[in-house]
């Protein structure tokens, strides 16, 4: 099961235009958004769009039950930078995910939170 819904989070944010959990990236956009997955699935993408924080690093920082499972680091070398992390889930970590957008000094500039529930 998908379901997908419009983002409700206040936009544009000064750094960040664009988070999206997706099931797949095509030419640097996310395709097929969702915010809650059956664990039918066991890949997710999750893709920011970065602005103004170019010669700085961000960092996507995957969170499962208050345990950091991943963070990503990108060098973002433009004004404008398009970045996706993934995640390969097991079938049995269900329940709420979340993704923290930090800035160079660890700063939470955004995050966002998806559900992979069961089949």
């Amino acid at each position: 099961m998908i379901t997908s819904s419009a983002i409700a989070d206040e936009w544009p944010h000064e750094n960040i235009s664009n988070a999206d959990f997706a099931l797949e990236i095509q030419d640097r956009e996310p395709i097929n958004i969702i915010e809650e997955i059956d664990n039918s699935f066991g890949k997710i993408y999750f893709f920011t769009n970065i602005r103004n924080l170019q010669g700085q690093s961000v960092t996507h920082r995957w969170i499962y039950n208050h345990k950091v499972m991943a963070d990503v680091v990108f060098d973002i070398n433009g004004p404008r930078w398009r970045v996706w992390s993934s995640k390969n889930l097991w079938p049995t970590w269900l329940g709420e995910w979340t993704v923290e957008v930090l800035n160079s000094n660890g700063e939470v500039l955004y995050k966002k939170e998806f559900n992979y529930i069961n089949k």
